[in-house]
């Protein structure tokens, strides 16, 4: 019983310790592909795991678009707004 205790409060405090978690796209990919993973072969967490990598990298993707399309204005002016 007391190793049960003390292993329950061990994962609290690691989980306390953890930080938050950069889960663009891979909570969208996991759902989707876990649901096809189950429905097609009856491998849910190999189609989760499957999912989040490619939500994770077509969010990836769809950053360094968006940043590539905005152009710095000077050089000394990267992100600022330019006022006429």
């Amino acid at each position: 019983m007391r190793s049960i205790i003390a292993l329950s409060g061990v994962a609290l405090l690691l989980l306390a310790a953890s930080g938050p978690a950069d889960a663009k796209g891979c909570i969208k990919g996991a759902i989707v592909g876990g649901a096809v993973g189950h429905y097609t072969s009856h491998h849910g967490l190999i189609g989760a795991a499957a999912g989040c990598l490619i939500g994770r990298h077509e969010a990836a993707k769809r950053e360094r678009e968006r940043d590539q399309g905005r152009q710095p204005r000077g050089p000394d002016d990267r992100n600022a707004v330019q006022y006429r």
